[in-house]
């Protein structure tokens, strides 16, 4: 296994690893899995759809419904996978519960995501 892990240290370009530093080979697999996990929970439609809309800011579960045009056991479902991973935080205020991005690497994927596959490219501009 250690050889498989320091193979995959061996595997990262070279401008990352000369940007990082070294590359910390023995907590490789913890990482992996960490970031396997995190990948599984925005690799759902329904999940990334909510951590899109809680870019914008806080919303209802009544909001993401509208938003998503689901059904309100569906989305809360999906809110409850996104709290297990640490992806959402919620606040309660009476009987509403406010929904919004709970972590920081959720903000910046959603944001990489938004850039690579939705916002206007280059070419679409200079049409």
């Amino acid at each position: 296994m250690d050889a498989i892990m320091k193979g995959l240290g061996n595997l990262i370009s070279p401008s990352i690893a000369k940007d990082r530093g070294s590359v910390d080979t023995d907590n490789m697999g913890g990482h992996a899995q960490e970031a396997s996990s995190f990948l599984k929970a925005l690799g759902h439609e329904g999940r990334l759809m909510i951590l899109c809309h809680l870019s914008s800011g806080e919303k209802t579960v009544t909001e993401l419904e509208h938003l998503l045009s689901a059904r309100q056991a569906s989305v809360s479902q999906q809110l409850a996978r996104l709290r297990l991973e640490g992806l959402v935080s919620y606040r309660r205020e009476g009987k509403t519960i406010y929904y919004s991005l709970a972590s920081g690497k959720a903000r910046q994927t959603i944001e990489l995501l938004y850039e690579m596959f939705c916002a206007p490219t280059q070419d679409a501009k200079q049409e």
